[in-house]
């Protein structure tokens, strides 16, 4: 296959995986309780009262604990003249499509192999898991496309790299290398300010920096310290200048304080479960994989094998350069960021963020990788031998035997990858247009009696709510968070809870507000309703559907 057709194919693969989301969301995009601070951020930029928690019935706070760039992508396709939901949708549909192509280049770069670039492309395109994380309005496909970016700049950056070392190993003239020298700069100057954007799109992207330094400096035999101050030009500007509006407006960088807090074995088990959902479309697998401990065996087992392939390169580039033949450098990147990511995740649930949970969307962009790896490791399968190790493997008889099944055993498995895929995939578009919406978006949220009494309340009645998202993001109505003891975020008691406790209660017996508590359970967690049931004197409004509205008549 020439060139021009490996990348109209991937381009038509491209635009396949755009009309998939778009088919799939005729009623626009899926929400969550985030969505409420993507969409409120960038309508709230759009009104011209800065990156603002526009869904809460507050002072207009900046927002410091959501990094900004998805909501300032929304706004600026707000200029002319979409909505930010809406726009959300048409941002998605393109993001879809650029990460089938973003990824079909890096499994061509990592492996030489059009075949492979487009198996790959392929992968992902017919991924259920990772359509359905595109068919809602969450930062992952906006962090993956720049991930996958950043991967892909940094592959040229290498690539001027080892041509610089090859001419000066063959002695070639200083213009051609100071000219090599230069290109590889630029690529890595390039690579920091897509992983720094990365980073202003989730908080998990200081693990993709925490990469690609390693990656540098292991890489690198020579200017190790010049290629990565290249590296850091690009990744420190926008976020000095993210970190330096935080604080003056909201002393704190993240909104987020350390402490400790263990993570619990219900959110090891919901990663695993989720987990079995992105390997098999069958439920029966998927339970299986999951009850018998199969899923964890396998996990734990390919991670140990990959942590030794890791440590044994690192090893090598480190302390044997020429004994050693060095590793594929986009798979010993991807690996390294395997563990980067996964570790960065640990942490902050430990520390930082108590409420995140092992959900489809955190494990997202380690769902890439192991398509990225899984791609590698069947080319890998299916290369042919040398003439070097032809002469080698005939001496091993069983050597000689793997050899000569391994192509055909490669080559079933893709296709029973990808007629699994394709049968996820397409199930799960079928059921992403039937249900007409996911999450608040849904005609659940929208239908409900609930929300319609909410929207037609008088503008000075303020709504307490354990889900003040799906008040927003159904009504376009702000309202107040129901006070807790503990701080879901950090796992700390609540400072001023119980004056908080005492408003609230005074400002519904007075008939000032209303509590509005519904069934998110299928959504996302939501908190305070126990506490609020413990007040005495409220009317039942209304009752429907799972949910309740308390206030005074």
């Amino acid at each position: 296959m020439s060139r021009i057709s490996y990348f109209l194919l991937l381009i038509i693969l491209s635009l396949a995986a755009g009309f998939a989301l778009w088919y799939a969301t005729p009623a626009g995009l899926g929400l969550t309780n985030d969505s409420a601070a993507y969409i409120g951020g960038a309508r709230s930029l759009l009104a011209g009262t800065g990156y603002s928690d526009v869904w809460l019935d507050s002072d207009l706070e900046a927002v410091t604990h959501y990094p900004p760039l998805l909501s300032l992508t929304l706004s600026g396709i707000g200029l002319l003249g979409l909505d930010p939901y809406r726009g959300a949708r048409v941002l998605n549909i393109l993001l879809f499509a650029a990460n089938t192509g973003l990824i079909g280049l890096l499994g061509f770069r990592a492996t030489k192999s059009q075949a492979a670039g487009i198996f790959l492309a392929l992968l992902f395109a017919s991924n259920a898991q990772l359509l359905r994380i595109h068919a809602q309005v969450l930062s992952e496909p906006l962090f993956i496309f720049l991930s996958l970016g950043s991967f892909l700049t940094f592959s040229f950056a290498l690539e001027y790299q080892s041509t610089l070392k090859t001419n000066n190993d063959k002695n070639r003239s200083s213009t051609s290398g100071y000219a090599l020298r230069s290109r590889t700069g630029t690529w890595l100057l390039l690579t920091g300010i897509l992983t720094s954007l990365a980073f202003l799109a989730r908080y998990s992207g200081l693990a993709l920096i925490a990469t690609f330094l390693l990656a540098i400096f292991l890489l690198s035999q020579h200017s190790r310290l010049k290629r990565i101050a290249l590296f850091l030009a690009g990744v420190i500007l926008p976020i000095a200048i993210w970190f330096i509006r935080n604080n003056l407006v909201a002393d704190s960088a993240t909104n987020r304080v350390i402490q400790f807090n263990p993570i619990q074995i219900s959110n090891i088990r919901t990663g695993l479960f989720n987990f079995s959902h992105f390997i098999s479309p069958f439920p029966t697998w998927q339970d299986w994989l999951f009850k018998s401990g199969a899923l964890s065996v396998l996990l734990i087992t390919i991670g140990l094998i990959l942590l030794a392939w890791l440590v044994y390169h690192a090893w090598n580039l480190l302390f044997a350069r020429g004994i050693e033949k060095s590793p594929n450098p986009l798979t010993f990147t991807t690996v390294l960021y395997i563990f980067g990511y996964l570790c960065a995740v640990l942490f902050s649930m430990s520390f930082f963020d108590a409420s995140t949970k092992f959900q489809h969307r955190i494990l997202s962009p380690l769902y890439v990788s192991w398509m990225i790896l899984l791609v590698y490791f069947l080319q890998t399968l299916n290369t042919k031998d040398t003439k070097d190790t032809k002469v080698e493997h005939k001496k091993s008889a069983l050597i000689r035997l793997i050899r000569q099944i391994r192509v055909p055993f490669s080559l079933t498995l893709v296709a029973i990858i990808l007629a699994l895929s394709t049968f996820n995939f397409q199930r799960s578009l079928t059921e992403l247009r039937e249900i007409d919406g996911l999450g608040y978006a849904s005609w659940r949220w929208r239908q409900m009696n609930v929300l319609a009494i909410i929207k037609n309340l008088p503008s000075d009645v303020a709504i307490y709510s354990n889900s003040p998202p799906a008040v927003y993001l159904v009504t376009g109505r702000a309202s107040r968070v129901i006070p807790t003891t503990i701080n879901p975020v950090s796992g700390l008691p609540r400072s001023g809870y119980e004056q908080a406790l005492a408003e609230m209660r005074e400002e519904l017996l007075a008939g000032r507000a209303v509590l509005a508590l519904f069934d998110t359970s299928d959504i996302e967690d939501a908190f305070g309703e126990e506490i609020a049931l413990q007040f005495d004197g409220l009317t039942l409004l209304e009752k429907s559907q799972g949910n309740v509205l308390y206030g005074k008549p």
